[in-house]
Formats: C-alpha cells, structure tokens, sequence
C-alpha cells in the first residue's frame, strides 16, 4: 500500500500553484504573486501542500473531516484560501480546480522504477489516500495506473487514515492479510494507522521532488529484494 501526496508523487510549489490558477482567472504582478503565495502556504490552503500553521477556529470543524466527501474538502481549502486574503475571492475556486489538473503533480524520481519492479515481481499494489477528489486521471497521465491494482480513497469509503477501516479495506481489495501489506507513507500519525492491523509501515519524508531521489526504493529490498 502506497499514500499518494508526499509520498508517490507532489503537488507543485505554491507560487507556481498560484501562478497556474492566475493563467485561468487573471494575473497579479510578481511581488503580489509572492505575497500571496506565502499567505496561502501559511494558511495551508493547497491540497498537498503546506499544513496550516493555526487552523482559524471557525473551520476546525471542516479540517477534520474534509478528506471523509468531496463537499468538505472544497469547502474546506477554498475557506482556507479566503482566509489568505486573495486578490479577488473567486480566486480560490480557480485554485482549487487547479489542484485536479495532472500536470500540477510530479512524481518522485523513483516512483516509476519501484512501482514497474514491484508489477513484474507480481507484487499487488493499492494507492491508500486522504483526499476528497479523484486522483486516478493523476496516475494515468503519468502512466502509473497500469501498476495499481487498487484505488482506495478516503472520500469514497467514508474513512481516513489513521483510521484501521481504510487499510482493512485495502488489504480486503487486495486479497491479502494485512500482515503481509507494507504499508509506505509519509505522514507519521495518517500512515502508522496501518500498524493497528498488523501491516509493517515504511514512511519517507515529503520533500520537494527535486530533494527526494530515491527514498522509494528500499521498499523493493523491505520485500525481498
């Protein structure tokens, strides 16, 4: 089982975010662009991206539980984005649907190889992720879905990490007894979750792409070879 944010592939930086939505909604200069790109790192407003520093009071509600619908989640990083103080409100719908396009993701430098080595050992895969969209048109314009066997999402099932539900069901969707699934993440709270069930945890750090070569790869080692 892989996470997917962090740990398979990255959002891109902020500004380059913003600068994406402002092709789409209108431009700002580069000064108002940086500005407001920290703000919205600050606030943690992209989906990937930065965690908040303080989550304001009157969203902690929708910060809990927006990766259990896909309601929640708009709801909840478009608040965060206003909350920046954009240039033009209607600036955080434009941000928020840039998150859904593909070339907003990258994947690790490694995260083709291992994925590849794993389908040719025969090795079942399921991507197990806190979200509130569809990241399967992700995977398949990076040619990564032909080595996924299994897409489990938060949203679609009503649970998140660290809850055990949403491993069971990976483990359930794969045929396996969790004893025998790594689970490989990057979230030590969300992805440790998968221990409860038996499942050994490998977790990586969720670095920028560019900084994070080859952390996937002992995942090939951790299961024999």
């Amino acid at each position: 089982m892989f996470d997917f944010s962090g740990t398979l592939l990255r959002i891109e930086p902020v500004e380059q975010w913003l600068r994406g939505a402002l092709d789409v909604h209108g431009g700002l200069d580069d000064s108002e662009i940086a500005a407001c790109a920290d703000r919205l790192g600050r606030m943690g407003a992209q989906p990937g991206g930065p965690t908040p520093h303080e989550v304001p009071p009157h969203l902690a509600d929708l910060w809990r539980d927006r990766d259990l619908t896909d309601e929640c989640h708009r709801a909840c990083y478009t608040a965060l984005a206003r909350e920046a103080g954009l240039p033009d409100p209607a600036l955080a719908d434009a941000l928020y649907e840039r998150t859904f396009r593909p070339e907003a993701w990258h994947p690790y430098p490694d995260t083709h190889d291992v994925l590849a080595a794993l389908r040719r050992r025969g090795v079942p895969t399921a991507v197990v992720s806190n979200i509130g969209w569809d990241l399967r048109p992700v995977f398949a314009f990076h040619d990564l879905t032909q080595y996924v066997d299994v897409f489990v999402l938060s949203y679609e099932i009503g649970a998140k990490k660290p809850d055990p539900q949403i491993f069971h069901v990976a483990c359930d969707s794969l045929g396996l007894s969790p004893d025998t699934v790594l689970m490989v993440g990057d979230d030590r709270e969300a992805d440790t979750g998968a221990a409860a069930l038996g499942c050994p945890v490998h977790l990586v750090d969720p670095l920028p792409v560019g900084a994070r070569p080859d952390s996937l790869t002992p995942v090939l080692d951790l299961l024999g070879g």
